[in-house]
């Protein structure tokens, strides 16, 4: 059965990341001595819920998470430096510190070593996060101990709602847009100048005709989604600024 840590300190080891084109050990003390951490740990990098879900989200909140009182958020797995370098590139999660855990030093001291063998991983981590304040854990999310690989607690949202149950939320954005379009460098502009993040899906790159008219019924462009609503283009976005103004 996996052990909850609250209130012991975090295994001392030391993690061989690789930095540029060297190689940087980094101890426990390191990462979190004198700092608020906040660790999430999974799987295997590359892997579908932790590239769909897990990593995206930290990424995301990371400015509530830091605007309440959080120094770093960090992402450890039992994966080389390699590949934990290419996976943050590929997620373009510049706000998450990826930690390799390569030997499962750090994992196997915090009990959630647990075999992977029918999947071909081997000894993997088991899914969870925590927060972790001077080196010693606060509070930890566990997922279930079920068959499969459960993702229900160690979410970017629940540990947000513990240290900050009131913080504000990034908006989820996505923008379907074309180039060469003005309509869509205007819906750009009036996100720019809110300070409002998004995501820019691009015609024939990212998506087809077919998909803009199944996703949103419509067939200009640009298109507009917030928070799973659709907005639609950019007259009807300046009417829902102007509409949050007035609430």
């Amino acid at each position: 059965m996996l052990k909850n840590k609250e209130g012991q300190r975090v295994p001392d080891v030391k993690f061989r990341t690789r930095q540029e084109h060297r190689w940087l050990d980094l101890s426990s003390s390191d990462i979190f001595a004198g700092k608020t951490v906040v660790a999430f740990c999974l799987p295997g990098a590359f892997t579908p819920t932790c590239s769909s879900s897990h990593v995206p989200r930290y990424n995301q909140l990371a400015p509530a998470f830091f605007a309440n009182g959080v120094d770093e958020i960090v992402c450890i797995s039992v994966n080389d430096a390699f590949v934990m370098n290419e996976w943050k590139d590929n997620q373009r999660a510049d706000n998450i510190t990826f930690i390799p855990d390569g030997n499962a030093e750090f994992t196997a001291g915090m009990g959630m070593l647990v075999g992977k063998d029918d999947l071909g991983f081997g000894k993997r981590s088991w899914r969870y996060s925590m927060l972790v304040k001077d080196g010693v854990i606060e509070k930890m999310f566990i997922e279930p101990e079920v068959e499969g690989d459960p993702y229900e607690t160690s979410d970017a949202d629940t540990m947000l709602k513990y240290i900050a149950p009131d913080a504000d939320k990034p908006l989820s954005v996505s923008i379907l847009s074309r180039r060469g379009c003005p309509h869509c460098a205007r819906v750009k502009q009036l996100m720019a100048d809110s300070g409002i993040e998004y995501e820019e899906l691009i015609l024939h790159r990212d998506y087809s005709d077919r998909s803009l008219r199944a996703i949103s019924g419509a067939s200009t462009f640009p298109q507009i989604f917030i928070d799973g609503r659709h907005i639609g283009g950019a007259d009807a976005l300046e009417a829902w600024f102007v509409s949050k103004v007035a609430a």
